[in-house]
């Protein structure tokens, strides 16, 4: 994987941030609002950890952020908890420690990239529709998912699943994901 050090990935550096993924998620949030102070927030794919304590400070003392990854993380904040687990092993039973149900699930979940788009792509779907399911089994009724997911064959059929489950569904792509990325968000809101 091409590391590309551009003005976003500087400008995480300045202000702390492990990745330049924050402003993704910050763009999202500037135009949607979607994260709220004392909000309840899964995390998935939650590594090197920006998305999570972006939202740390979003939420403040009175909310809660479960960062999940299948690496270990080291996110300092009062108001984050980690947990190292594969999604795919998770279940809402391991999750009752810290509620049974979120206000909020991100996904910034990608698969390790093999060069073959096709193959990507489908790896993406799969941690995506994946994401969806937990989203599912622990999203409050009116609750909020925004997930990464690449663009490709199966992505209609994936933005029809959640537009099942949740009363808007909208395609964000951040000014900044770089212009040759074929990752996009979907931002579904109010859960059915």
């Amino acid at each position: 994987m091409k590391k590309v050090q551009d003005h976003y990935f500087k400008k995480a550096k300045e202000q702390g941030f492990p990745a330049r993924s924050v402003y993704k998620l910050k763009e999202a949030q500037e135009k949607y609002g979607f994260l709220k102070p004392g909000q309840r927030v899964m995390d998935l794919g939650a590594s090197p950890g920006s998305w999570s304590k972006y939202t740390s400070g979003v939420t403040g003392s009175k909310g809660l952020v479960v960062a999940v990854d299948i690496q270990q993380l080291d996110i300092i904040a009062d108001n984050v908890r980690l947990l190292q687990n594969n999604v795919y092993d998770l279940k809402s039973v391991s999750l009752k420690e810290f509620s049974p149900y979120f206000d909020v699930i991100l996904s910034d979940m990608a698969p390790k990239t093999t060069g073959r788009k096709d193959v990507d792509h489908f790896r993406s779907i799969a941690l995506a529709e994946r994401a969806l399911v937990l989203a599912g089994d622990l999203l409050k009724p009116g609750g909020t998912f925004f997930c990464k997911v690449f663009q490709g064959e199966d992505f209609p059929f994936f933005r029809d699943k959640c537009r099942k489950s949740f009363q808007s569904v909208r395609m964000i792509k951040p000014k900044s994901s770089r212009s040759e990325s074929v990752e996009t968000f979907l931002l579904c809101t109010d859960r059915k």
